[in-house]
């Protein structure tokens, strides 16, 4: 059984993390920050989130991939695939060391929040606006510790500045 859950996200200035089911930039800094955040780790994402994944990169490898799907015939090669994430919370056993990383989409990021066992969080924050569709959900930061990480400016590779924040309880 999980009883706790850590979150990672970047947002655009809008707090939009997405556009067409497909990340909205290249910030390869970024890019290696996630890979190296959460390698040993399991990562929750919903199927959503799962399909807009380069099937070259299914499934996120050294990591336990985690689909969270309401179809109950959906099949993601390479993962564990639960109907909600209670049934995921409930069934799952992490190694010792090991944290459960949820990495969207918005609705799944929105029932970790409400499920309250959320207790690390790390947000990329991209100063400039992609027109998302897709939002990450407004959340109580009163609760959190916030520390600033690293920064990055633009650059060759970077298309725009952003600033990674880990928010902890």
């Amino acid at each position: 059984m999980i009883k706790a859950l850590s979150m990672i996200a970047a947002l655009d200035a809008e707090h939009g993390i997405g556009k067409n089911n497909d990340l909205m930039w290249n910030l390869p800094a970024d890019m290696q920050f996630f890979k190296e955040t959460t390698k040993g780790h399991v990562v929750i994402m919903g199927r959503k989130n799962y399909d807009s994944i380069p099937e070259k990169y299914r499934p996120l490898a050294g990591r336990t991939n985690v689909v969270l799907s309401r179809q109950s015939n959906y099949v993601a090669p390479g993962c564990l695939v639960f109907a909600s994430l209670e049934a995921c919370l409930q069934n799952l056993e992490l190694e010792s060391g090991q944290k459960a990383f949820i990495i969207g989409g918005a609705q799944i990021y929105a029932l970790a929040l409400e499920s309250g066992l959320v207790n690390e969080i790390y947000l990329t924050h991209i100063d400039k606006v992609y027109g998302a569709d897709t939002f990450f959900p407004d959340f109580e930061s009163a609760g959190y510790q916030k520390s600033l990480l690293f920064t990055q400016a633009i650059d060759d590779k970077h298309e725009a500045n952003f600033e990674v924040y880990r928010y902890s309880k």
